[in-house]
């Protein structure tokens, strides 16, 4: 399940400096742009506000998201929701096990006028690219994504290609029935910024979704609120969003702490530090937050860890789950109060 998002209370990738566009943004902007984006999302996903706003916490953290959950539950209206909401490009592949990575990535075709080769482009050449049960490929065309989800490129005959951006993977893999599947490793797990669960909706919710679904589908009418220029503009100015010395203390502390936890036969390794970091600065952000606090990473620690690491047969038959061990560690680790974040803070200017 999604944790419940908080309001108010890959190889390292380079720091950039705010675009000009993203320059121009403002707290006030930012906030209402994600809620704007957010509202529009959910003229067709309906009851599921913390699933969307993670997802879009995904996308502008330029992260990628596994969704583990039963078939039908709207994760492919999802993409084409914010797809259509941002007037990006969308691609989607139906994941089986006769496929191929040039399937995904594309691949070099003959020119018969010119005897040259000239490379034909896979649907990863999309902004948002739904791979639907991820766990149905074969382990050599789960690994072609891996270049596309932590590099932004793909690589093909030796030439490297960039992806677009904004560049968003959202994958599902359906846990009830693996028969036939290919268990995601642990290398590929740790390249999704989250692992989320739609679940099943409430009963207004599902009566809401008939209702617009009666005459037409309401994707159908859905309309931009911005495009992908205004998105990559978001993208810059999170990422100036300040995190202060005890609140990254306080992530490595809990990153570590997982490492140390007899409970966990994995620990959480410094990619999901990372992750950590560049997802609480958009949460921030989408609060109207130009600091990240403690409970930011509260909010995020499930999201982000649970995927990360691994029970060990003991705390299996214990009956303990990654959740329950996660919260347990999380309570180990003392989180720096208000006031230590305040004069970090006021210590940089802010």
């Amino acid at each position: 399940m999604a944790p419940r998002v908080r309001r108010a209370a890959s190889p390292t990738r380079p720091a950039r400096a705010r675009s000009e566009q993203g320059a121009a943004l403002s707290t006030r902007a930012f906030q209402e742009r994600f809620d704007g984006l957010t509202a529009n999302v959910e003229k067709v996903i309906k009851g599921k506000n913390d699933v969307v706003r993670l997802a879009l916490v995904a996308l502008f953290s330029e992260g990628h998201v596994l969704f583990e959950d039963v078939p039908g539950v709207g994760k492919s209206m999802l993409a084409r929701s914010i797809g259509k909401s941002i007037e990006a490009s969308e691609s989607r592949i139906q994941c089986t096990a006769d496929m191929l990575p040039s399937d995904i990535t594309g691949t070099s075709v003959l020119d018969q006028k010119t005897y040259e080769f000239s490379f034909r482009p896979g649907p990863v050449f999309a902004n948002i690219l739904l791979a639907d049960e991820i766990n149905r490929a074969t382990p050599k065309t789960q690994s072609a994504l891996l270049e596309a989800m932590a590099e932004h490129t793909v690589t093909v005959d030796g030439v490297t290609h960039p992806l677009p951006r904004p560049f968003l993977v959202l994958a599902t893999q359906n846990p009830v029935e693996l028969a036939g599947t290919f268990p995601l490793p642990e290398a590929q797990l740790d390249r999704f910024l989250f692992r989320l669960a739609m679940g099943y909706p409430e009963k207004e919710a599902e009566k809401d979704v008939l209702r617009a679904s009666a005459r037409a589908h309401p994707i159908d009418s859905l309309t931009p609120v911005m495009d992908t220029e205004e998105a990559l503009a978001m993208i810059d100015w999170a990422a100036g969003v300040t995190v202060n010395e005890p609140v990254l203390e306080y992530i490595v502390e809990l990153c570590s702490a997982t490492r140390a936890e007899p409970a966990f036969t994995l620990g959480a390794g410094p990619r999901a530090s990372l992750a950590l970091m560049w997802a609480t600065r958009v949460l921030a952000a989408s609060e109207g937050r130009e600091d990240v606090y403690p409970d930011d990473v509260k909010t995020l620690l499930p999201a982000v860890m649970g995927h990360r690491v691994m029970l060990s047969p003991d705390a299996s038959l214990r009956g303990d789950t990654v959740e329950t061990v996660l919260e347990r560690v999380q309570s180990r680790v003392r989180p720096p109060t208000p006031a230590t974040v305040a004069a970090s803070t006021n210590g940089k200017g802010h």
